[in-house]
């Protein structure tokens, strides 16, 4: 193989492999805030009501339990993002702040799809 031919090849597999990671990351970014949106509203709007409700305060320790690592998770995911994601303070600020409003991570969702596509197209191989 040619040393042309086989940078060629290290370059190609270098995207590509960055490419991976990125989407990788994105999707995680997208799985985590869907998961933690989705039990912050199970929080909100089944445990809550069958604790004051019906009484039954283990619904919101169970659930609350599962939503508080979920939002943990979600806080470390959105850290590790901010190089992939390419984001300001600003942006940081907007995506944690959307995890403390019910349905804030599924709004954000739609812009991480459209930031996903950008980011997708940056990183073809030419």
């Amino acid at each position: 193989m040619r040393c042309e031919e086989q940078f060629s090849l290290t370059s190609q597999y270098s995207r590509l492999k960055k490419k991976t990671t990125v989407q990788s990351q994105i999707k995680l970014l997208r799985f985590t805030g869907i998961s933690e949106g989705i039990s912050f509203l199970v929080l909100l709007l089944i445990a809550m009501p069958l604790k004051y409700y019906l009484g039954l305060p283990l619904a919101v320790k169970v659930v609350g339990w599962m939503h508080g690592v979920l939002f943990i998770l979600y806080i470390i995911v959105v850290f590790l993002s901010i190089k992939i994601m390419r984001w300001n303070w600003f942006a940081v600020l907007v995506a944690l702040g959307t995890s403390l409003i019910p349905f804030g991570t599924f709004l954000l969702d739609k812009s991480w799809r459209r930031r996903e596509k950008e980011i997708r197209a940056l990183h073809l191989p030419s």
